[in-house]
């Protein structure tokens, strides 16, 4: 018996003049132009996670070992305070003067600090201006990253067909992990082509230094590949008005991210250094395996959004979610064993947990939000979740583990945040209340 997911509202209103991706060639380069940035900017966020060692002993030099990664994930943390920032401005940017717009300047703030950090002296050439340094560089790519991730994805959803928006919209999480995963790949050949010492003393800026190539990779992409379309009847305040009218649809976008937060950085980036302390897996090792699983993950996304499609967003996010929150312990105390085996039958698990749920999220998000408005809101909210819940969860992974001595801590803490997840999926309408017409009421969570 075939399940069809409930007819969907128009994206836009009429009077828009958006993307559309209709033939065979638009739909590869939409596609093409969402994927691309979204993976690039993401490799060069990615690489602070996976060289929180080595940053440490050079910006955070200290006497614990424990102590220097503590700071350099803070500095990660504070990353994502500016993401919100960065949703504001690159979404009131897209409302206002154009998707394009807020594509390309996304990029361009995300590829200089990440050359910047590769030339960046340490603090025993240049003292405390070097950390001082770093966490600015780090504050503008967390600007950068929050602009990107929702204006991709808005793209990507506003031009599809009916029935095909949550495929369309799966290629925007497909980036994000892809650019994690070749900023995994990339910490790999790193860690196997030179030994441990010279990884430490020099080898982890390599990374950091083709980060420019890869910006400026993305941005001939989305010069050339997305059209200058312009926007009418745009909202005049849109970040006010966000907040003034359609706070609890916020306040539902940041819930929504609870899982996909959490689980993405305790499983993908937070994992590495968990591998390493509690079963003693060497670097080269738990990096080559993160590389693996993360591959699945790409799979795994836009199934999920093809999924979301044909069984409705409601169904799809309340599986993945239900799901990370049952096998999160699990999953990670067969990783904990320390085998390769072990090991990838535990992180592959959570790949296919998240993609399930992060494959139908775009489509779902760019359904709550009004067309006006859209980059805003989804921006705001989906920044502010992440921030809060993301950014912070290799430290307070790490905190856990220091505090209880519990080596499985992360995981309780990975299921906690997939069970807000789950209630705010379970919040979400099975039909989609005037999401995509001129008129639009907000969903409440009541």
């Amino acid at each position: 018996m075939t399940v069809l997911a409930p007819a969907l509202p128009e994206l836009v209103p009429e009077y828009a003049d958006t993307q559309q991706f209709r033939t065979v060639k638009s739909v590869r380069r939409g596609i093409a132009a969402g994927v691309v940035g979204n993976m690039l900017e993401w490799y060069d966020f990615a690489l602070f996670g996976f060289f929180a060692h080595q940053i440490g002993a050079h910006f955070f030099p200290s006497h614990s070992a424990a102590a220097s990664t503590l700071a350099v994930f803070g500095t990660f943390a504070a990353g994502f305070i500016m993401r919100p920032v960065g949703g504001a401005l690159f979404g009131w940017i897209g409302d206002r003067y154009g998707r394009k717009q807020a594509l390309i300047g996304s990029v361009l703030a995300m590829a200089f600090p990440s050359f910047f950090v590769a030339l960046l002296p340490d603090v025993a050439k240049i003292g405390v201006t070097a950390t001082v340094l770093l966490v600015l560089f780090r504050l503008i790519q967390g600007l950068a990253v929050g602009g990107e991730y929702m204006a991709s994805a808005v793209f990507l959803v506003e031009g599809a067909e009916p029935g095909r928006r949550g495929w369309m919209g799966s290629w925007g999480p497909f980036g994000a992990s892809a650019g994690t995963l070749l900023g995994s790949a990339a910490g790999a050949l790193v860690n196997f082509a030179l030994p441990a010492d010279q990884v430490l003393a020099w080898g982890w800026r390599i990374p950091f230094a083709l980060g420019l190539l890869v910006g400026l990779g993305g941005l001939w992409v989305r010069k050339h590949y997305v059209e200058q379309k312009p926007q009418q009847e745009t909202a005049k305040a849109p970040l006010k008005e966000a907040f003034t009218s359609f706070g609890p649809t916020v306040a539902h976008l940041v819930l929504l991210t609870a899982g996909i937060s959490i689980g993405f950085y305790t499983a993908f980036v937070y994992s590495a250094t968990w591998l390493q302390q509690v079963a003693n897996v060497p670097g080269s090792t738990a990096l080559g395996i993160n590389t693996a699983a993360m591959a699945l993950l790409l799979i795994v996304n836009p199934l999920s959004g093809k999924a979301s499609d044909r069984f409705g967003r409601r169904a799809i996010l309340v599986a993945g979610a239900a799901a990370l929150a049952l096998f999160a312990y699990p999953l990670m105390w067969l990783m904990s064993r320390g085998t390769p085996l072990s090991i990838f039958a535990g992180e592959g698990g959570l790949a296919i947990c998240l993609g399930i749920y992060g494959g139908g999220l775009p489509a779902a998000m760019a359904e709550l939000a009004p067309w006006r408005l859209r980059c805003t809101v989804l921006s705001v909210g989906y920044n502010l979740g992440v921030a809060v819940l993301g950014g912070t969860t290799p430290l307070m992974a790490e905190w856990l583990l220091d505090r209880t001595g519990l080596k499985l801590a992360p995981a309780l803490y990975l299921s906690a945040g997939a069970l807000v997840a789950l209630f705010a999926a379970l919040r979400f309408p099975t039909r989609v209340p005037h999401a995509m017409t001129t008129e639009f009421s907000s969903v409440t969570l009541r």
